[in-house]
């Protein structure tokens, strides 16, 4: 962070000389992140010598007076959107001083990127079940798989911790996500929790369903949970509508993907299971029944502004307001998330705010809850490259910051705006993926508002400047 100062006088005379108003330039997934396990590179180092302390001392209080002038984003942002502005984190990555120190400088709200989904919380027991117990479902005994809340524990109470010593810039938490077809080990789907043996009716596997976010739920929201207060919402359900087709993701969606693989890239064993998307309305029938009242409800998916895909988004986002009921009756949505893993492509900032709309109409509120953006197709990661290719970023992001603030001016709710993500080097796509919205190909990537340096990118001035 020791350029922050000079990047500030730097960007802000690029920005004022090259500036061009969203509407002048416009001419008309998730996979585990491999970088949760991997440590900062030497690139990101700091060159200051421990064997210069006065030397340091002295770039550190540079470093203090140059980050004051470097605006938050989460005190502009909310100012300008009224909503909350987020990243996402995973693994190690709360671990690293400077990393942490972006995260509570700019951002008010968190998704741990991997911890709370299924597999993490089965203590990454992906190919057999870690292990069995009994439980009382509604009067019923059944027998359930054990889980493991170890994982996202460690990032929730250093998030605690910093809540208590900084009450005036308290953190809140995404809950992300509680059914998903990938991420979901494949011998839940099955009878004894064995991959090998025939998969559960429809009937056994909603008794699952309901355990699943019962407990989950009252572990992270209930009363007598340490961490209810730390929660504003949580993803329902996430990515259930094809990006092939249209409507429902199916078990079919990837015919050369095995159905039974321990964690899928495309395709659905909630699908086949059930064959109809009766899955998806109890899944939020169940979210209703447990979670606090004020614990937000979401569909979060991605291709969103695909005009396919987004009508059958929208299929499902009315389906879902059909069942809407009573607490342990009906279901209930808060808010559509986009997810925002966007390209420097597209989509365009008329689709972002088409899309915005589309899903404003059916649920009042949307949200950006991954947002990133790909390459431009042969970009190498050279200075000459890098240099071109963070300013067109710049002007791609401020296109679509447009589009969702032109939304918001039409009605549409704006509640929240999240990165997948910090720094450009700890990216899920610098890992090739095959879930949807990640990288398909081996070239590098700068999709984030902060460079592998800590330090922000033309692309952060977007959304600081007020």
């Amino acid at each position: 962070m020791k350029k922050w100062g000079r990047s500030l006088a730097g960007v802000c005379a690029v920005i004022m000389a090259i500036s061009i108003t969203a509407c002048g330039e416009a001419a008309g997934s998730e996979a585990v992140n491999a970088s949760s396990e991997t440590a900062t590179s030497a690139d990101d180092a700091s060159s200051v010598s421990s064997s210069e302390p006065e030397n340091q001392e002295k770039q550190e209080l540079n470093t203090e007076e140059s980050m004051e002038q470097i605006p938050a984003l989460r005190d502009v942002v909310p100012k300008k959107m009224g909503c909350r502005i987020g990243c996402a984190i995973t693994g190690k990555e709360p671990w690293d001083p400077k990393l942490w120190d972006l995260v509570t400088t700019h951002f008010n709200a968190v998704t741990l990127g991997n911890e709370l989904k299924p597999d993490s919380l089965f203590g990454y027991s992906v190919s057999t079940c870690p292990g069995t117990k009994e439980a009382e479902l509604n009067g019923e005994t059944i027998t359930v798989p054990v889980l493991n809340y170890s994982n996202p524990e460690k990032i929730l109470n250093k998030i605690l911790k910093w809540n208590e010593a900084n009450p005036d810039r308290k953190i809140e938490v995404r809950g992300h996500v509680l059914l998903w077809h990938s991420q979901t080990p494949e011998w839940f789907f099955h009878e004894d929790y064995d991959k090998t043996k025939p998969y559960v009716s429809k009937e056994e596997m909603d008794k699952r369903l309901e355990w699943y976010i019962r407990e989950v739920l009252t572990h992270f929201t209930g009363e007598n949970s340490p961490y209810k207060d730390l929660f504003y919402g949580w993803d329902v359900v996430n990515e259930a509508i094809s990006d092939s087709t249209g409507t429902y993701r199916t078990d079919t969606e990837r015919p050369d993907e095995d159905l039974l693989e321990d964690r899928h890239g495309g395709n659905s064993s909630w699908w086949h299971v059930y064959q109809s998307e009766e899955f998806i309305i109890n899944a939020f029938k169940y979210a209703n029944k447990y979670a606090p009242d004020d614990l937000e409800l979401y569909y979060n998916d991605y291709n969103e502004c695909d005009a396919k895909k987004r009508a059958g988004i929208i299929t499902l986002l009315e389906a879902v307001k059909a069942a809407e009921g009573p607490k342990g009756e009906g279901t209930r949505i808060t808010a559509m998330g986009m997810q925002g893993h966007y390209s420097m492509e597209g989509p365009s900032y008329t689709e972002v705010e088409a899309s915005a709309k589309a899903y404003g109409k059916v649920v009042g509120n949307v949200q950006i809850t991954e947002w990133d953006l790909r390459a431009t197709d042969g970009y190498d990661g050279s200075p000459e490259a890098m240099e071109k290719e963070y300013e067109e970023q710049r002007k791609v992001y401020n296109l679509m910051y447009y589009g969702l603030q032109s939304a918001q001016n039409s009605g549409v709710n704006i509640t929240g705006i999240t990165f997948w993500g910090t720094i450009d080097t700890l990216s899920w796509l610098q890992f090739r993926s095959n879930v949807g919205g990640g990288s398909q190909k081996e070239q590098k990537q700068c999709p984030l508002l902060f460079d592998g340096k800590y330090e922000p990118k033309p692309a952060f001035w977007v959304f600081a400047q007020e």
